[in-house]
């Protein structure tokens, strides 16, 4: 079982990454899905869907839960029911999951040119300290993206936007980690933020 990557990022906090390598039938498998879990992942329409989906359920079993103790609100943020605090990513090949005692917010990217073409939908701020020319440019709009997603994960509100509500300070690749910003009805809100790089792929997530 590919359990491709464990972070304890504090005492309350753990990020897990799965790469997912198996196909949909070894990883059904060894499940015991929920009704409405089942037919959720039967409708599925792409392999790769159904694989990322039943992939989580694994992660999901790192942490000595099931898919019994996930539950979903009216806006679609997953919960645990023991009141632990969960967030689910996948891209591709891999998925993540981070639990914490507090509110927490995970995304996985893989690394693509065409972000760069979708960069005005979702930058503003940023540009002031983004080089378009530089070598890492893909890379930091894909680690701004990320954190943007994570904490949209973590808030939760319907009409957030990433380029007017959210804002991430300058940081360097090297650096792991930079602090972004909610401005959203007329409140501000601070959160420390974390991301590596690996295989290709960019995971970013909010420290509690």
């Amino acid at each position: 079982m590919p359990l491709y990557k464990s972070i304890s990022v504090n005492s309350q906090t753990c990020v897990k990454i799965w790469k997912i390598e198996e196909s949909y039938n070894d990883l059904m498998k060894p499940l015991d899905l929920k009704p409405n879990s089942l037919e959720r992942v039967l409708g599925m329409k792409s392999e790769l869907h159904q694989r990322g989906f039943l992939s989580v359920r694994h992660l999901l079993r790192e942490f000595g839960y099931t898919d019994q103790d996930l539950y979903y609100d009216n806006y679609g943020k997953p919960h645990l029911r023991d009141g632990k605090h969960i967030s689910i990513t996948h891209s591709f090949t891999f998925s993540g999951v981070i639990i914490s005692d507090h509110k927490v917010g995970i995304d996985i990217e893989m690394q693509r040119d065409k972000i760069a073409i979708i960069a005005k939908k979702f930058v503003d701020y940023e540009f002031n300290y983004l080089k378009s020319d530089s070598e890492d440019y893909i890379n930091k709009l894909t680690v701004i993206w990320g954190i943007k997603e994570s904490l949209y994960k973590l808030f939760a509100t319907p009409g957030m936007l990433f380029k007017k509500h959210f804002l991430v300070i300058p940081f360097m690749i090297e650096d792991g980690q930079t602090v972004a910003w909610i401005d959203y009805d007329n409140k501000k809100y601070r959160y420390n933020t974390a991301f590596f790089e690996f295989e290709g792929f960019t995971c970013a997530y909010v420290v509690p």
